[in-house]
């Protein structure tokens, strides 16, 4: 059955092109494929060569033929029509890749990278008005830490001696200044010096328990040690959140379009890969502790979890459990909150395992994080990187190597798949998710279907799902 043909032109984008508005309540199920707001762009990428008339004919004409898969689709549909809808894609596209790491050094010595395949072209560094903007610390308002290396205490040290008024105050203008405009994207705030619960500050971050108890002593002089520590405790937990959650209100409050959270947020601490039988499973404790911070994630409208893979799990099915887990315990935090609908995933990766400049991921490692990402339902993967990365000629030749070859058509690849998915499972209004879990079915197009071709210095996608290409994908997503 010739079903879908399609010519897809992939143009290195601007950095606020293709996005569509902002929806408050969506319509996609975080569980399968549920009905969008109707500013959903429907075309996605399908062929330009299509007009909006012939499309519509053409699922009419096919409709008998899509008819088993609508029923393939219904028990999936009946039993999560009780869970709240996933909120609408902000890009109008199920699933995006966007390049979030510096490489001017590479454009200073001309060294030309292909990234046309990337939905926005982004950096960490203080750079305003982007796709996304990453508010590292010290764009973040004013808040207490203490340097871990020579125990100076900043801006009060602990939470509790912190000023959150003039934090706040501090973080608008940050805020105004790094993202001055209302159009939609991310806002990624990177808070990492302390935890807001107290017994998640271990090793060097013990130090804070050390100052919160002398602190409380210090008021309460008559406190025994265990009273002291269950109010330091009690002290800490509460002005943490004030310090999260009032940001994230703030921010909300300023540039409601933008998506806010925190980096990191929520974490599976699935880290025990020397474990001959490594599931990647969160274990209990962190499940438990991150039901303490429902707080937290009612008031993020997105998550940005981050796996970045150390090199000792590279080229292992251990890289696929981690990744699968870090995604799914996001997903688990995400229907904790009261809001009318899940807020998205967006998970920090990295193309390099571990630090080691050069050390760039096989094929096999993007399909275990990046296509990992995009089968369980994450909206997208942001790709990090360090300055320190690429910032000289033979790190900047590797980079400009390992796009053309590798990263480039996996990207085009799980992308377009994700889209057409998509469209024939969710009529074009959802997002396809694996029904297992715990499989390793990946959205990819079939090379028996599909070439990818680079033309003139486009990607494009030539040509069209079969009957087994369409029984697969609802055999294995819904």
């Amino acid at each position: 059955m010739d079903f879908m043909s399609t010519l897809r032109d992939r143009e290195s984008p601007e950095l606020n092109s293709d996005i569509a508005p902002s929806a408050e309540t969506g319509g996609w199920s975080s569980t399968g494929c549920l009905i969008l707001f109707s500013w959903f762009n429907l075309q996605r990428g399908i062929s330009t060569r299509k007009s909006m008339a012939t499309l519509t004919q053409f699922t009419r004409r096919y409709m008998q033929q899509l008819l088993f898969l609508i029923l393939l689709n219904l028990a999936g549909l009946y039993f999560s029509a009780a869970l709240p809808p996933a909120k609408a894609p902000i890009f109008g596209k199920p699933f995006v890749v966007i390049w979030n790491a510096p490489i001017y050094k590479c454009d200073e010595l001309q060294i030309p990278l292909d990234m046309g395949v990337f939905h926005a072209i982004t950096t960490p560094q203080q750079v305003p008005d982007q796709v996304l903007t990453l508010m590292y610390s010290s764009r973040l308002g004013l808040f207490p830490y203490i340097d871990l290396y020579n125990f100076t205490q900043y801006n009060g040290g602990i939470p509790q001696k912190g000023n959150i008024t003039a934090s706040l105050q501090k973080a608008k203008k940050e805020f105004n200044q790094y993202i001055p405009s209302s159009a939609p994207g991310l806002a990624v705030l990177d808070w990492e010096e302390w935890f807001p619960l107290f017994d998640r500050n271990s090793d060097l971050r013990e130090i804070y328990k050390a100052v919160s108890i002398n602190f409380t002593l210090q008021q309460n002089p008559s406190f025994t040690s265990n009273q002291a520590t269950f109010i330091a405790k009690e002290q800490f937990e509460k002005a943490a959140r004030s310090f999260l959650e009032e940001t994230l209100k703030l921010g909300i409050s300023q540039r409601p379009n933008i998506l806010w959270g925190f980096y990191l947020f929520p974490d599976c601490y699935n880290y025990d890969f020397l474990n001959p039988n490594y599931t990647g499973k969160c274990p209990e404790s962190a499940n438990i502790l991150n039901d303490k911070l429902q707080w937290l994630w009612q008031a993020s409208t997105a998550f940005f979890p981050s796996a970045y893979m150390p090199l000792s799990i590279s080229k292992t099915q251990k890289a696929a459990l981690f990744v699968r887990h870090k995604v799914l315990e996001a997903m688990r935090v995400a229907e904790l909150s009261d809001r009318p609908y899940v807020a998205p995933i967006y998970l920090y990766l990295q193309l390099l395992c571990g630090t080691t400049k050069g050390m760039f991921k096989s094929e096999a490692d993007l399909i275990r994080s990046i296509g990992e990402s995009a089968a369980l339902g994450a909206s997208g993967c942001l790709l990090w990187g360090s300055s320190y990365y690429f910032k000289d000629k033979e790190s900047c030749t590797s980079l400009s190597t390992y796009l053309s070859n590798t990263v480039n058509k996996y990207v085009v690849n799980v992308t377009t798949a994700a889209e057409l998915c998509s469209d024939v499972l969710c009529q074009g209004n959802g997002r396809c998710v694996r029904q297992s879990y715990d499989s390793d079915d990946y959205l990819h197009l079939n090379i028996n279907s599909f070439v990818i071709e680079k033309i003139d210095g486009m990607y494009k996608v030539f040509g069209q799902l079969s009957n087994d290409d369409l029984i697969d994908w609802a055999n294995k997503f819904t």
